[in-house]
């Protein structure tokens, strides 16, 4: 095994080559610019790869991943990023996405002991904790996407509750909060309608989305 990960860097240059080829100056245009009008919050599962599954370039899409695709109220990181993308990038989107049969969610939804990720996969063990009484009614075998969605559901609603977002949203900006699954299975995106453009929108789309959910989830019974 090679300690200096040639190949990367290899990979690295024949992808730049090629970007080049295609739109020439791309890289010089880019050095200038970051507009994106998109936040993405998402897993930070390898095989869910934000700007190519939305076909998006670089400088397009702002990107947070992280264990579970939480936002916690204490997680500077996760904060000081919507903070920069809200104030200073402005951008008019902030998806939070899930993915199906995700690592974190089913080791949060069994209880399994991995470590120190335990503490952090406690906010998911929380999400299930509190929707103990319909997870129950899922048949087993789809409990786990099940809770991936309603944890986006819960960390889209986090967004909306951050200060950043209540206060852009007091001032007029324009911030639209979504809340979307990522199959792995088929590669496709799912808008689980949580979509909320202001506060009067949060609770209102928050229990749709609950509803919508529990409708799809007990139709398979």
């Amino acid at each position: 095994m090679s300690q200096d990960l040639d190949e990367l860097f290899s990979k690295n240059r024949d992808w730049a080559a090629a970007q080049e080829k295609r739109q020439p100056g791309f890289f010089t245009r880019l050095l200038g610019q970051q507009t994106p009008q998109y936040l993405w919050i998402g897993c930070a599962d390898s095989r869910v790869p934000a700007n190519e599954l939305v076909g998006l370039l670089p400088g397009e899409l702002f990107v947070h991943r992280n264990v579970a695709n939480l936002v916690v109220h204490t997680d500077l990181n996760a904060l000081s990023v919507i903070q920069f993308a809200v104030d200073g990038l402005k951008v008019q989107h902030i998806i939070v996405v899930g993915h199906s049969q995700c690592g974190g969610v089913k080791a949060a939804l069994a209880g399994a002991r991995l470590g120190l990720v335990d503490n952090w996969l406690r906010h998911v063990q929380d999400v299930r904790d509190q929707h103990a009484a319909l997870l129950e009614k899922i048949p087993e075998a789809l409990r786990v996407d099940a809770l991936v969605e309603l944890n986006v559901l819960e960390q889209a609603r986090n967004v909306c509750h951050t200060t950043v977002v209540k206060d852009a949203w007091g001032r007029g900006q324009s911030v639209v909060v979504h809340g979307w699954v990522y199959g792995l299975h088929n590669g496709l995106l799912q808008d689980l309608r949580i979509t909320a453009a202001g506060p009067d929108d949060v609770m209102p789309a928050y229990q749709k989305g609950l509803e919508r959910v529990a409708r799809r989830y007990l139709a398979e019974e």
